[in-house]
């Protein structure tokens, strides 16, 4: 359900769990931290999904087990703003919930037209996980963090884009190919010129 594709220092790793609508199970997110653990040097990683949903979030049964608060997810996202290279999220369709973690923790967030952003820890009685909150509002400002995480907004991907939540909508057939292209500075670079700028916006 977790697949992985690499071609030298770039490595792209996919959701397929279409039938499912992408939805993680515990099993799912052990495997995708534990590869973003092992991808820290790489120079380039793109996440992205099959079908019209990028993940839901947290599977349905896992979740009333005890997976939406399970820390795995705040390991994944950590894994992830670890990455000494350029980390892009390739949104083929909704992120929600818990699955936002990691697509907040990437660098860049570039998505089809159909997508749609929420996460719905008001209604459903959880915390969001500890990074989460201040990822989300370093990009859209506290008040539209507000908006979707205590209003509980479904925001569509034009307001994602107006928001700053994501960099660039593409067509459905050049999601990866764009991820690709965006990173073909930094997969040219040597690695420790891609950390040293890298660290130079983002220190922390």
């Amino acid at each position: 359900m977790i697949r992985t594709d690499r071609d030298g220092d770039s490595l792209i790793v996919t959701i397929d769990r279409p039938d499912k609508a992408g939805a993680l199970t515990p099993d799912m997110l052990t495997v995708l931290a534990d590869i973003a653990d092992g991808a820290r040097d790489a120079k380039l990683l793109i996440l992205t999904g099959t079908g019209r949903v990028f993940s839901a979030g947290a599977d349905l049964d896992a979740a009333r087990a005890g997976l939406a608060t399970d820390p795995v997810w705040e390991r994944l996202s950590g894994a992830i703003a670890a990455c000494r290279g350029l980390t892009i999220a390739a949104l083929n369709g909704t992120a929600a919930g818990g699955a936002l973690g990691m697509v907040l923790a990437c660098d860049l967030r570039i998505a089809v037209a159909g997508a749609r952003f929420f996460y719905p820890v008001m209604k459903l009685g959880f915390l969001p996980q500890p990074s989460d909150p201040m990822r989300l509002a370093r990009l859209v400002g506290p008040a539209r963090a507000k908006m979707i995480l205590m209003a509980g907004q479904k925001i569509d991907a034009d307001t994602a884009l107006g928001w700053g939540l994501i960099d660039r909508i593409v067509p459905d057939d050049a999601l990866v190919q764009t991820a690709h292209d965006l990173g073909a500075d930094v997969y040219a670079a040597a690695p420790a010129h891609v950390t040293a700028i890298k660290r130079m916006i983002d220190p922390a």
